[in-house]
């Protein structure tokens, strides 16, 4: 039952386990502004756009699982992004204790826009360490990889933004700081999933490498309000 969660996870997520949250109605819920900008829908096949007119601004970029076909009206598509949805498979990976990494906290918010800015790992918002746990390496003064929770359903908990700066990429901060997500989860009694792009083949080969294995392949459809004509 847990795995087929991940089929409307993000509904799963805003209307559960992370329902304090979220907001919106019976029908299609979005976290609060501040928050990653996803949307999620209880019927997938015909997803309820107006009752997501009054919690969101016209022009903003919401993320979505599953879109298929045109907007509806009042609405635009922005962008169609094939992912691969991975779930962990195995027994907890071991920790490379020569990295050292810290459990990033409220103050470290300057840092984790810039890196966040500089990368562009995804979705993301000033008050995401409300999420769960994000953990990041630093270089001196300088936060150079960072790696946190988004989504969580039932058991289920995903594994999101991570990224490093493009200086110090081939250190492996980034897969250091999945084993240890992992790890906190697989503790927890979790089952550890996540995201990435189709054409990301250098995370996708890393994230195999660690011990997850490919679920489903999605459609994340950007979609975002039009102007009132």
């Amino acid at each position: 039952m847990t795995l087929a969660l991940l089929d409307n996870i993000a509904w799963h997520s805003l209307s559960g386990a992370q329902a304090h949250l979220a907001t919106g109605s019976a029908t299609a819920r979005r976290y609060v502004r501040g928050l990653a900008p996803l949307i999620g829908f209880a019927d997938q096949a015909r997803p309820d756009f107006a009752a997501l007119v009054a919690h969101c601004e016209v022009g903003e970029a919401l993320y979505m699982a599953g879109g298929s076909g045109p907007a509806p009206a009042g609405w635009h598509i922005v962008s169609d992004t094939q992912m691969v949805q991975m779930v962990w498979h195995g027994a907890a990976p071991a920790l490379d204790d020569r990295i050292s990494a810290v459990l990033l906290q409220p103050e470290h918010a300057a840092h984790i826009l810039a890196l966040q800015v500089l990368t562009r790992p995804g979705p993301f918002g000033p008050r995401a360490l409300e999420f769960g746990s994000y953990f990041g390496c630093f270089e001196g003064e300088r936060l150079v990889a960072l790696a946190g929770e988004r989504m969580h359903a039932g058991t289920l908990r995903e594994t999101s933004s991570v990224c490093t700066d493009p200086a110090f990429r081939g250190r492996g901060l980034a897969r250091h700081l999945v084993v240890r997500l992992v790890r906190q989860q697989l503790q927890c009694g979790q089952t550890p999933f996540l995201h990435v792009r189709c054409e990301n083949t250098s995370a996708h080969a890393l994230y195999l490498s660690l011990g997850f294995r490919e679920h489903q392949v999605l459609t994340t459809r950007v979609v975002s309000r039009s102007e009132p004509s």
